[in-house]
């Protein structure tokens, strides 16, 4: 990731990618499994559906808990707004009209496998990462581009354990960091 100079009003976005050797249904079996996701990540912690619900649907929502060495824990409740099977799974963070961030990630055929994408937005609602900003607001651009680092690490991560697991070179219980 380059710099950008990026502010948090200015929404900034990171996205990464990954070609997987297997059927966009197969990759759509685990990227649609989001409690899979905690294994695959060092900041998430646990995710649980809400309302009774045990998978995705357009306007279900689940509790995200997480933990960073230098914003504490923090729990988040997100809404899916994009769900298209075997193509699509997107949802915001905290009120859907006015997120604290939005994740995506896409799936398309390629070359008789799957481009896997993974793409977040931070903002435009004010998040745990405003309160560092607000205590160092001089700093501002640097402490976005840490964290869109950061996000951008991790994403590469979890697309490399989906990646792992849906080519068969993994099994679910060894999905870790």
């Amino acid at each position: 990731m380059e710099w950008t100079g990026a502010r948090y009003a200015d929404k900034p976005t990171v996205e990464v990618h990954t070609w997987i050797a297997a059927p966009p249904p197969q990759v759509w079996t685990l990227v649609s499994d989001i409690e899979l996701m905690p294994r695959m990540s060092s900041e998430l912690q646990s995710v649980e559906w809400l309302d009774g619900r045990s998978g995705p649907a357009l306007g279900a929502r689940f509790i995200g808990r997480s933990k960073h060495e230098a914003l504490g824990e923090w729990a988040t409740t997100s809404h899916i707004i994009e769900y298209e099977p075997s193509r699509t799974l997107a949802w915001a963070v905290e009120d859907p009209q006015h997120p604290t961030a939005i994740w995506r990630f896409a799936l398309a055929p390629q070359d008789g496998g799957t481009l896997l994408r993974e793409w977040m937005q931070m903002g435009p609602a004010r998040s745990g990462l405003s309160f560092a900003i607000d205590r160092l607001p001089e700093k501002e651009q640097k402490i976005v581009f840490v964290r869109m680092r950061e996000f951008e690490a991790n994403m590469t991560v979890t697309l490399e354990a989906i990646k792992k697991l849906a080519e068969g070179t993994q099994t679910p219980g060894e999905a870790s960091l």
